[in-house]
């Protein structure tokens, strides 16, 4: 562990990088042989002596066990209580479990590294990790706009909302919002995966993202960080645009409302929905849609810290507290009363 620590290791800036970024590290690839000969990569994560390593093991524990149990039971509640068994709802344990899978992409390899000496990870390991994390990353953004767009027919559009959110709507809302991040993600784990790798293999961080895997080349591909850059701006603003503009809507539309229950009403769900959102996108586009920022390795792992691990932790939280369904479900869940599921 004393070696990895000691070698020269590069600041990766995890914004998405203009084409001329690597440039300059990789004028010298010419010099090299150009071939595939990384097997693995080696995620420093937080380095700390061996007491820190196992704190740190600790405290993500907890925070990965209560994140997996507050969505699960998210995802219960919906599953059990035939009064939740609405879109809204449905909407609504779909994205708990999404939270789950999101979060077990990286947090039990990185309870492994914290025990680990030396944290290595292979290279199809690291690439899958890639894959499945930014996949569900996306799904987690268009479940968001998904649920804007339920919220707004349903406020905005009260008498035509059972016409247009069939059930054939929603299923299929549901099943793009599994879908769409692991079919547009092909492209660039497939671009990103493409290019040679001659080493070092020391990523400073503790995931595999794709901008470091991208500086750690021996050629520099100004397509794939194009496409890439590309990607990212497109998909995150334009998911972010589409939240914004449907809950402007909605809240235009609840301070329309006479009746001051159903605004209060109107508000509490929406502004749970908004909190989610703020945390969510706020956190990833410091990193990836700031091409002109420098942020310290540091910030650099807490706000990725965030969006990855935190937030999925708070999200049961804000949807649970701030609505009297949900909260009326969980105590028919944990309270003496039986629970049949009606098949």
């Amino acid at each position: 562990m004393k070696n990895i620590r000691d070698t020269n290791i590069p600041h990766y800036n995890l914004t998405v990088p203009p084409v001329f970024s690597m440039s300059s590290r990789l004028r010298n690839a010419s010099s090299r042989d150009i071939t595939n000969s990384v097997t693995h990569f080696i995620l420093l994560g937080f380095p700390s002596s061996p007491e820190g390593q196992l704190l740190y093991f600790g405290v993500f524990s907890v925070t990965y066990m209560l994140t997996v149990m507050g969505n699960a039971i998210i995802v219960c509640a919906v599953w059990w209580d035939q009064r939740l068994h609405t879109p809204m709802y449905i909407f609504l344990g779909n994205f708990s479990f999404l939270e789950i899978c999101y979060v077990t992409t990286t947090v039990p390899n990185m309870l492994i590294n914290f025990l680990s000496t030396s944290k290595s990870i292979s290279f199809v390991s690291c690439f899958a990790q890639f894959y499945f994390f930014f996949s569900l990353g996306c799904d987690e953004g268009f479940y968001l706009c998904i649920m804007a767009f339920d919220r707004y027919l349903a406020i905005c559009r009260p008498l035509h909302y059972p016409l247009i959110m069939t059930k054939e709507l929603y299923t299929g809302l549901v099943i793009f919002g599994w879908s769409g991040g692991f079919i547009l993600f092909v492209t660039p784990i497939v671009l990103i995966s493409r290019l040679p790798y001659c080493g070092p293999n020391i990523i400073n961080h503790f995931i595999c993202d794709p901008v470091p895997l991208m500086m750690l080349s021996c050629s520099e591909d100004t397509t794939t960080q194009f496409i890439y850059s590309t990607f990212n701006v497109i998909f995150m603003i334009g998911t972010f645009l589409f939240v914004l503009c449907s809950y402007l809507l909605v809240i235009l539309a609840v301070l329309r409302m006479p009746s001051a229950a159903s605004k209060r009403k109107a508000f509490s769900t929406c502004a749970s929905h908004l909190t989610v959102v703020v945390l969510f996108f706020g956190s990833v586009m410091v990193m990836y849609v700031n091409p002109g920022s420098e942020h310290p390795v540091k910030m650099q792992k807490i706000v990725t810290l965030f969006y990855s691990v935190i937030t999925p932790l708070c999200n049961p939280l804000i949807y649970s507290l701030r609505n009297k369904e949900m909260m009326a479900a969980l105590r028919k869940i944990f309270g003496s009363e039986q629970i049949t599921h009606k098949l």
